[in-house]
């Protein structure tokens, strides 16, 4: 399994003023999306998330977002390696992504930019 980046993951109370310093930060504009109930908001390598504290208590355990190239792959790698799948592989607007426990006890999100199947 490649790992071919990683996203920090940002709880904000206000997206908006956060978005705005976070383009400045990075030089270019956030890319935006809902997913249950989370207002989210991609901006360079960070990823703003907002919305009902009970959705962001759970979303604040996760560390990071992992890209890799194939999230089935991962799956397998992370399985035979010790990991706890958590959740997935399910589908997400950008692509497919599963939420991994690692044998430390760190929480990470694993995704790739593959369409469903």
């Amino acid at each position: 399994m490649e790992i071919l980046g990683a996203t920090l993951r940002i709880c904000v109370e206000d997206l908006e003023s956060s978005v705005a310093f976070y383009e400045r930060l990075a030089g270019g504009p956030a890319q935006r999306f809902e997913r249950g109930g989370v207002s989210v908001a991609a901006v360079g390598c960070f990823l703003l998330m907002s919305g009902p504290e009970k959705e962001i208590e759970i979303l604040r355990k996760v560390s990071a977002t992992i890209a890799v190239e194939n999230v089935d792959e991962a799956y397998a790698v992370l399985n035979a390696s010790g990991a706890h799948v958590i959740a997935g592989p399910v589908p997400t607007p950008a692509g497919r992504n599963l939420i991994a426990m690692h044998p430390d006890g760190a929480v990470f999100e694993y995704v790739d930019r593959r369409a469903a199947t």
